[in-house]
């Protein structure tokens, strides 16, 4: 009983000592967007200046950046999820050398994938100069975490036996898939998407080759800003780059808890079947 005691405040204390190594400069930053001098502290006064400056300033790429990130959301959801049940239903060397080409891009270099983009794509039309081409860098680095959390998802939930036994009764792959795997498999989309828009949202290293002075995302414009401007103003884009993503973090891990709780309430439980094909099934 008493080692067990011990192991507990050993791990809570190395626990307490990480976090405050990992916590302690973000909050440090945020406090110093919130004084009047960074240098003295908070000694000298809190104010709301530096970030109505940053609003002011760089307001744009906060909006930027989140469209950015629904976009490539949208995108990663219509090709991941189908894919994913694709690679989950055919398993063969054809289907292993695909995921494998999938994951190259988070293998390689955030840089060389932008490099390649501009060198394959850059003089197609307006294309360089608009944001539609960060979303195609976005997309190809954050798929392959999309097609693996939707994959995992599905190959736990035993999806493959259900979607044979529901072809023999006549409903059609679309249907199939819409009405078993999706249901199924959301616990594992969530987590997708959440990795999705915390990657979107946060990518510094495609985004900075790939933008313009036009089409400047939320990372970019925190670079910029301690770069070129006073410490308090880095700071406070700090502090309105987490109010902004905070809240998405928040409602998808809900959501994603809640798919899978409800998913594990019943160990017993049978995957989900749409009403429609229930009705198929009874004489």
């Amino acid at each position: 009983m008493r080692s067990s005691a011990v192991e507990f405040r050993l791990g809570l204390s190395a626990t307490l000592v990480v976090a405050a190594f990992l916590i302690g400069p973000v909050i440090m930053s945020m406090l110093a967007g919130l004084t009047r001098n960074a240098f003295i502290g908070v000694s000298s006064g809190l104010t709301l200046r530096w970030v109505a400056q940053v609003w002011d300033l760089y307001s744009d790429t906060v909006w930027r950046s989140l469209a950015v990130a629904l976009a490539t959301l949208a995108v990663c959801l219509v090709v991941g999820v189908p894919a994913a049940w694709a690679l989950a239903t055919h398993r063969g060397r054809l289907a292993g050398v695909f995921e494998s080409l999938l994951t190259l891009p988070v293998a390689v270099p955030g840089l060389a994938t932008a490099l390649a983009l501009i060198v394959s794509w850059g003089s197609v039309g307006g294309l360089r100069g608009s944001v539609a081409f960060i979303v195609i860098g976005h997309v190809l680095f954050t798929l392959p975490f999309m097609v693996r959390a939707a994959k995992a998802s599905m190959a736990l939930a035993g999806l493959a036996t259900l979607d044979e036994a529901a072809a023999t009764l006549g409903a059609s792959r679309a249907r199939r898939f819409f009405d078993i795997v999706v249901p199924n498999a959301m616990p594992g989309i969530l987590t997708g998407a959440l990795t999705v828009l915390t990657l979107s949202v946060g990518e510094f290293n495609l985004t900075w080759l790939l933008h313009t002075p036009l089409t400047k995302t939320l990372p970019v414009g925190l670079a910029d800003s301690y770069a070129s401007m006073r410490l308090e103003v880095g700071s406070a884009y700090t502090l309105v780059f987490l109010l902004m993503i905070m809240p998405l973090l928040l409602g998808l891990q809900w959501f994603a808890g809640r798919a899978t709780a409800n998913g594990n309430a019943d160990p017993r439980r049978a995957p989900a079947v749409s009403p429609a094909l229930q009705a198929r099934e009874a004489p």
